[in-house]
């Protein structure tokens, strides 16, 4: 997978947030906002190829948390940009 041409993250007032640029996110009219685990995430990953196990890796290293919870929190993060078209 990776993120959709486009969108970037930005630090709007405080907050990470996600937003579409240029022509082809001329339709996107929404400003996602990304609390803090996922917008580290989202850095991480920003530019290359990656799975949910990339993800979740990411969390372990960083979080210290269990291969169990990482793989479902993981999943959580990807199912919604999926479902909100942020990735491919």
């Amino acid at each position: 997978m990776k993120i959709v041409e486009g969108f970037r993250l930005r630090e709007i007032m405080g907050q990470a947030t996600v937003i579409g640029e240029g022509v082809n996110q001329v339709d996107f009219n929404k400003l996602i906002t990304l609390n803090a685990t996922a917008a580290y995430l989202w850095k991480e990953v920003e530019g290359k190829d990656f799975n949910q196990a990339n993800l979740a890796d990411l969390l372990v290293k960083k979080y210290g948390i269990d291969e169990e919870l990482a793989q479902k929190d993981a999943a959580a993060v990807l199912d919604k940009w999926i479902e909100i078209g942020l990735v491919k």
